[in-house]
């Protein structure tokens, strides 16, 4: 079907916060002869004038298909439902947050946009589960779509380095779980590298485990690579994900990952990954000191890994968003066509 055109809304990200804005410019790197025009948010989100402000732009850059491609859920208030798609990747909140602020976030973040959309996307099974849970909406209403890895990111072998590995861990918020990392690695002999903006907490953890470590508040796609291919291994012991990205990303330059027995990243990691409870810092030790001893079962994770990166492919993942554009189109086509000849509507 031909849809003219899409408008993909992004967000105006904060320092840091790239991480949807790669994972759309993957997929419509892979949309190839689809008009996709992207619409960025004017103002970050914070307050509600400058949310209302970006609700009525975004109203003024509509397509016949409009993808709110995530963390601007508020923006569906103003376009018509018919035409609208929404992508939720996690529901973290939900859990960070408590009281009335809960209350608040559950509806203006979750349950009003949820029922302004079409359609909604998930990135990972355990999404679309809480979706459900929070929000109460009809199970047919929403798609599971995965993130895709970037074309970037391709096999770059190197030696390991057993003797002083370099452990890259990207992301340094709250669930990234960085303190319980740095007692993990307490004695290890390694260099940990680390992607974004250290806390004090971690900071002190980092100090106080005597491991020498670096870090860079924020990167973008190249050197993001460089990043990776400069890793012997990839640590990534979360307690809370929507998807876990750098497991793939690691997967397809092929790195060894070190991850959580826990959904999404369970999943995602398909086998491709050591698995350990992000609650230990024993259990994390152990799964570093396997990965770095342990040559065999190292290289078997490599090889799993780059089969597992083939799962995420920007045109698999471009194809499942077409699928649902062109879902949501033909409902919206057939309803106007019912309109103008005085026909009930019953598209849902």
């Amino acid at each position: 079907m031909n849809l003219s055109p899409v408008v993909h809304y992004q967000r105006r990200p904060l320092p840091g916060n790239h991480s949807i804005e790669r994972v759309f410019d993957a997929v419509r790197g892979a949309m190839v002869g689809v008009d996709v025009r992207v619409h960025v948010c004017r103002y970050p989100s914070r307050g509600v004038g400058k949310r209302i402000a970006n609700m009525l732009a975004a109203a003024r850059a509509q397509g016949e298909i409009n993808h709110i491609t995530g963390d601007v859920h508020y923006l569906a208030l103003l376009l018509p439902k018919d035409r609208t798609v929404l992508t939720i990747h996690d529901c973290r909140s939900m859990i960070r947050l408590g009281g009335a602020r809960r209350r608040i976030f559950q509806w203006l973040w979750l349950r009003i946009p949820v029922g302004r959309a079409g359609l909604v996307t998930v990135v990972s099974e355990q999404t679309r589960q809480e979706v459900l849970r929070y929000t109460g909406c009809p199970e047919s209403k929403i798609r599971v779509v995965a993130n895709p890895v970037s074309s970037a990111l391709r096999p770059m072998p190197r030696p390991f380095c057993s003797e002083r590995p370099t452990i890259l861990q990207v992301g340094a918020a709250d669930n990234k779980n960085l303190t319980r990392v740095a007692e993990a690695l307490a004695g290890i002999s390694c260099t940990l590298r680390i992607i974004g903006r250290i806390a004090p907490e971690a900071e002190a953890a980092l100090k106080k485990s005597g491991i020498d470590y670096s870090s860079c508040a924020e990167v973008s796609d190249e050197p993001l690579t460089e990043e990776f291919a400069a890793a012997d291994m990839v640590v990534f012991c979360s307690t809370y994900e929507g998807f876990g990205m750098p497991i793939v990303e690691a997967n397809a330059v092929g790195r060894p990952v070190v991850t959580s027995d826990r959904e999404p990243m369970r999943s995602v990691a398909g086998g491709a990954a050591c698995l350990v409870d992000p609650c230990d810092a024993a259990s994390i030790r152990a799964g570093v000191l396997r990965v770095i001893e342990d040559a065999s079962y190292r290289e078997a994770l490599i090889r799993t890994g780059y089969e597992n990166a083939r799962r995420f492919s920007a045109d698999a993942v471009a194809a499942a968003y077409l699928a649902a554009y062109n879902e949501l189109a033909q409902k919206s086509r057939l309803a106007v066509a019912l309109k103008a000849r005085g026909e009930p509507s019953h598209v849902r």
